[in-house]
């Protein structure tokens, strides 16, 4: 069925349609490593310190850690803090542009309609205010971005690209953009992104596509507050990784109400506690997968 269509697909570098028979990705961080752990909704410097030495207590590896409460709703003390656990334990750190839909002063973001708008930005105001935001957090030494719009990511590539940034910055698409097919992934890599995270409740076979479609690595969570689903998906962690490597697994955001709000230290340890779970299911399913080790040089550790 659609087969012209579907052929057109194919010519374009897309899959024909979801991949139903799962094929094992034979793609690879530049370390050589399948999967890497990451924690989302990170949100205060003590939440992020009790989580990486839980994480260190339950021996495992956290790869990756997300804020997502806005880089401008953080004093430089806090940022600091972030920036100096994070070269502690050679733990890659993503933090989130600030001005954004949700924080500014959108009548219709409000409405039921509207909150398609989602994070994203309104205005070339708010597009040069966003990128003040990632010039404070390259001051500060971070070195990963979590964006939210896709116009600020091309903006961003070009700065790199033009050394207004530095060159080692990593920009990730965030989950809240809304993109989960093969042919936006495709557009947000040749726009810049460094990983993209699909919209949460991607199938099995709508993963397997997603890569099939790009080389970068692929952000898919195997656990979610109730804000945004509230589903734990740890028993197909082994399949995720062993379809869409590169991939990290984010995890830990399961033990908060949603994304967005500040976090505590106990969070944070709940948090490792959830990511030693999937860390156990990958192990125990998928056994041949490998883990990048903290701090290899690919990963967007700060300065």
């Amino acid at each position: 069925m659609f087969d012209k269509t579907r052929e057109f697909m194919k010519k374009l570098g897309l899959p024909e349609g979801d991949l139903y028979n799962l094929p094992t990705s034979t793609k690879k961080f530049p370390d050589g490593a399948d999967y890497r752990l990451e924690v989302p909704t990170v949100n205060s410097a003590a939440a992020f310190k009790a989580l990486m030495e839980e994480a260190e207590r339950l021996g495992i590896t956290i790869n990756r850690v997300d804020e997502t409460y806005g880089c401008f709703r953080h004093t430089l003390e806090e940022l600091k803090e972030y920036i100096a656990i994070a070269k502690y334990y050679r733990v890659e750190l993503n933090i989130s542009v600030g001005p954004r839909a949700t924080y500014d002063t959108s009548a219709t973001r409000l409405s039921q309609q509207g909150v398609r708008i989602g994070y994203r930005l309104r205005g070339m105001e708010q597009i040069v205010r966003a990128v003040e935001d990632v010039k404070r957090i390259a001051e500060v030494g971070g070195r990963g971005v979590l964006v939210y719009d896709e116009g600020l990511l091309w903006v961003l590539n070009e700065m790199r690209k033009a050394g207004e940034l530095p060159k080692n910055m990593h920009f990730k698409m965030s989950a809240h953009a809304g993109h989960g097919n093969p042919a936006s992934f495709k557009l947000l890599a040749s726009l810049g992104a460094d990983s993209i995270n699909p919209v949460r409740d991607m199938t099995l076979p709508m993963i397997a596509a997603l890569r099939a479609a790009v080389d970068v690595p692929i952000d898919v969570h195997t656990d979610n507050p109730p804000g945004s689903g509230g589903f734990i998906r740890v028993y197909e962690a082994p399949e995720m990784v062993r379809i869409g490597a590169p991939i990290h697994l984010k995890t830990g955001n399961s033990v908060v109400s949603g994304h967005g709000e500040l976090t505590t230290a106990e969070n944070g340890r709940a948090m490792a506690k959830q990511a030693a779970i999937v860390k156990e299911m990958v192990e125990k399913y998928y056994p041949q997968a490998v883990q990048s080790k903290a701090g290899t040089p690919d990963m967007a550790i700060p300065e």
